[in-house]
């Protein structure tokens, strides 16, 4: 149980996170609609592909881009056709790994923490998740 505990944190650190890192890109960038417009940005080379802003540094990447706080930690998020940004298990696993105090838990807890927080998250396709509106 003590395990399910530990990945059921992990995913909410990550959602939070995720949460942290909107406020600063809004704050840092005000045109930013959501999150996802940072592709958008990028693609039309209205800010960098990769730079630090805030806290934070990013990396743009084909349908997302990875965010590494300035404490290690790192957030990697894809985002839908609809801008709703999308998470799969891999990449709690990898926010896991780069937290301070490392959290390692399997794909299975991960996901078993993940559809127990049906309130607060949607599977969007097995394994992947989004914010739920």
């Amino acid at each position: 149980m003590e395990r399910i505990g530990a990945a059921r944190d992990l995913v909410l650190g990550y959602v939070r996170a995720l949460n942290a890192i909107d406020e600063a890109m809004r704050v840092a960038i005000p045109s930013l609609e959501r999150l996802a417009d940072v592709l958008g940005l990028a693609r039309s080379r209205r800010i960098r592909r990769s730079d630090h802003i805030g806290a934070y540094s990013y990396t743009v990447h084909g349908a997302g881009c990875r965010f590494v706080s300035d404490n290690g930690s790192e957030v990697d998020v894809d985002f839908a056709a609809d801008g709703s940004e999308v998470f799969d298990l891999w990449r709690l696993r990898w926010y896991g790994l780069s937290l301070p105090d490392p959290v390692d838990v399997t794909d299975e807890e991960m996901r078993s923490a993940a559809r127990s927080l049906q309130q607060l998250l949607t599977e969007v396709r097995p394994g992947w998740f989004s914010v739920a509106s």
